[in-house]
């Protein structure tokens, strides 16, 4: 049997020591400290699209209601949320709900017919830590209007 000098065999055996791999570790939760909460932001973001898409179809059904019967109506069922069982809040799928318009006036000889209708997250929902945008309303005018510290960022 041949003899290997030491050496050699400690060249083969060689492999990452504790401070490279603390280094990898601190360079992977520098990076997560950055890409998570982005994400997070990203997808709440994302999640506003329902409760805008859910409060336009709201004021375009009291539109066409108001078009066909010339008044506007607080009635989940008139306006064709038979699924809600009759009463407010309706859910808008999985982040938020529409609350009861107010508002809601029928047209005078001197003041045209109103509603105000508002979306807000549901409770449970994880959009209730959306502090940007806590809530949409949009009113007969189509004026629209957000509540949160960023109500600008809302309706782009």
């Amino acid at each position: 049997m041949k003899h290997v000098p030491m050496r050699m065999i400690r060249r083969h055996i060689t492999g990452f020591t504790l401070i490279e791999l603390m280094i990898v570790v601190a360079i992977i939760a520098i990076l997560a400290s950055i890409a998570v909460p982005a994400y997070t932001s990203s997808v709440r973001k994302s999640r506003r699209t329902e409760a805008k898409t859910a409060i336009l179809d709201f004021a375009a059904r009291e539109e066409r209601l108001y078009a066909t019967q010339n008044v506007y109506s607080s009635d989940p069922v008139a306006l064709g949320y038979a699924a809600a069982g009759g009463s407010w809040p309706v859910s808008t799928g999985s982040y938020y709900q529409i609350d009861a318009p107010t508002n809601v006036q029928p047209a005078t000889a001197t003041t045209p017919a109103t509603f105000t209708v508002t979306v807000e997250p549901s409770a449970g929902s994880p959009q209730l830590q959306d502090t940007i945008c806590t809530s949409f309303t949009v009113t007969q005018t189509g004026a629209q209007s957000a509540t949160g510290s960023d109500p600008s960022a809302c309706w782009p």
